[in-house]
């Protein structure tokens, strides 16, 4: 029997996406980024686990350009999981009606993965409602996985104490160096502020980067983080570890 398949129970994960939005700094339409979803995703089912998709308000979501496979720009060409998603008319019309996250039962799920794209740096970092949702999640011993941008979330993130989630962690995310990477490539600032740089102003965090625009996930516990959309298999396997099975 493969070793990919679940003859209990199948894991639950609840998968968050951003919804659109427009950004403040390029005034660009902004959204996920295909493959912090679909590369996850694919990892989860393979392993025969459930994902459900939400995002915070619900509703179609709308994916950044240069995440877009067949996007003019090439950008990301390369990524067959996420075009495979794409073609996929049972696949896309999973992007297409997401629930809300006021729908999320926490008990029902397993753990909790956020992916990044551009929109969460304006609709994660200031959203309560997502905020005490990933807080509520780890508190009930669930796992947390957030890749990329998403985890703008954990420069404010508080548990029930009123401390950082992320005090006392090791943890991950989009570095300065790849900000100022994709600020050269389309001649322009881009992101409103730098996780990078915020995070290590925080006291007793420990934020680690590895190169630019490598694999790189982190676990602490049951805290995984990824730096970039190349690090979302690598963070849903660490999350697939954690859970066991």
């Amino acid at each position: 029997m493969s070793a990919s398949l679940n003859i209990t129970r199948p894991k639950k994960i609840a998968l968050i996406a951003a919804n659109p939005s427009v950004s403040q700094t390029t005034g660009w339409p902004i959204g996920f980024w295909y493959a912090e979803l679909t590369h996850p995703y694919w990892e989860f089912t393979e392993r025969g686990y459930e994902v459900d998709i939400f995002s915070p308000d619900g509703g179609a979501l709308v994916a950044d350009g240069y995440s877009d496979p067949e996007d003019p720009s090439g950008y990301s060409a390369h990524d067959l999981i996420s075009l495979g998603f794409k073609k996929s008319p049972q696949h896309a019309a999973l992007l297409e009606q997401t629930r809300p996250i006021s729908a999320i039962d926490i008990d029902t799920y397993d753990a909790v993965f956020l992916t990044g794209g551009q929109s969460p740096m304006y609709t994660f970092i200031d959203n309560e409602a997502l905020h005490r949702l990933v807080a509520d999640f780890y508190e009930r011993e669930k796992v947390l996985g957030i890749v990329c941008h998403a985890t703008c979330i954990l420069l404010k993130v508080k548990t029930a104490d009123g401390k950082l989630l992320v005090e006392g962690k090791t943890w991950t995310g989009f570095a300065d160096s790849e900000e100022q990477y994709a600020d050269n490539f389309v001649g322009k600032r881009i992101q409103p502020f730098r996780i990078e740089e915020e995070a290590k102003k925080l006291p007793d965090t420990n934020f680690i980067t590895a190169g630019m625009f490598k694999e790189f996930a982190v676990r602490d516990g049951r805290l995984i983080t990824g730096q970039q959309q190349y690090s979302g298999a690598a963070a849903a396997r660490m999350v697939i570890e954690a859970l066991g099975v």
